[in-house]
């Protein structure tokens, strides 16, 4: 891998018995970029986030990854190591324990940074208070960071479900990844919402210096906070490049809108009417 790269796919397949949900594809994401896959539905794009967070087991190819020990081969690493690695991720599906708080739930996702043992714990040493406080320490600082400083103590069922996409993402942001997963980030969010989450999404690679890899279907979000983007269709690449070069890429066009001539022969027809 180059030095500014992060993480390396290599021609990545898994096939899930007769169908081959991935097919044989490569992609490099940069440190300090925000690189989206993006694709109709059934494309293959969050299997490949299941990929790099060790849920799946590609049937061919690699992943190389720059830890935060150096390089290593992320395919070979097992499930429970990914985020002690500085892998975070977030879900399609909302994925937190509604019957704690908000605070609770961010505190959980420092998890991975604990350095006390059960009898430290137990007794309450120094070294354990020390540890709490930078914990709550570093929550609070995400609590800022994404204004929820009016939801701290509340119950997680009882928020509105943009309120819960964005606490989903503060606890992976807790866990101080260098490399975060976010799996359709605007998904269920209102057309504000979506213009808050690109907002925190740019401030996330520009200001705590995180690489960000995105699975999204909402362009005018990939528009505004993607570096490069990667178009997906039945497991395959088709185009990767800036936002508005994949978007005029006639395979991305036909995969979306059907042919080119298709779109064409719309756009006439939009034109017949609007006149």
């Amino acid at each position: 891998m180059n030095d500014d790269t992060l993480l390396s796919a290599k021609n990545l397949s898994v096939r899930f018995g007769g169908v081959l949900a991935v097919n044989n594809v490569s992609f490099d994401v940069k440190k300090g970029e925000v690189f989206t896959l993006i694709g109709p539905n059934g494309a293959g794009k969050t299997t490949v986030f299941n990929l790099i967070s060790r849920i799946y087991t590609p049937t061919t190819g690699s992943i190389d990854y720059a830890g935060p020990n150096g390089a290593l081969r992320l395919t070979d690493q097992p499930p429970h190591a990914i985020a002690g690695l500085g892998i975070a991720r977030t879900f399609q599906n909302i994925e937190l324990f509604e019957h704690a708080t908000v605070l609770q739930n961010l505190l959980i996702g420092r998890h991975t940074h604990r350095k006390t043992g059960l009898w430290s714990e137990i007794f309450f040493t120094r070294k354990t208070r020390a540890a709490e406080i930078e914990a709550r320490e570093r929550v609070e600082h995400v609590i800022d960071l994404l204004d929820l400083q009016h939801h701290r103590e509340s119950m997680v069922a009882g928020l509105p479900y943009g309120v819960r996409k964005v606490v989903e993402l503060a606890r992976a942001l807790c866990t101080e990844p260098r490399l975060l997963l976010l799996d359709e980030p605007s998904s269920g969010l209102n057309v504000e919402e979506t213009e808050d989450m690109a907002f925190w999404i740019t401030d996330i690679k520009n200001e705590l210096g995180i690489t960000v890899l995105m699975v999204e279907h909402d362009m005018s979000l990939v528009s505004k906070v993607s570096d490069r983007v990667l178009a997906m269709s039945m497991g395959t690449e088709l185009a990767t490049g800036t936002p508005a070069e994949v978007q005029s890429h006639p395979g991305v066009i036909e995969a979306y809108l059907g042919s080119v001539d298709d779109v064409s022969s719309l756009r006439r027809e939009n034109a017949k009417v609007s006149a």
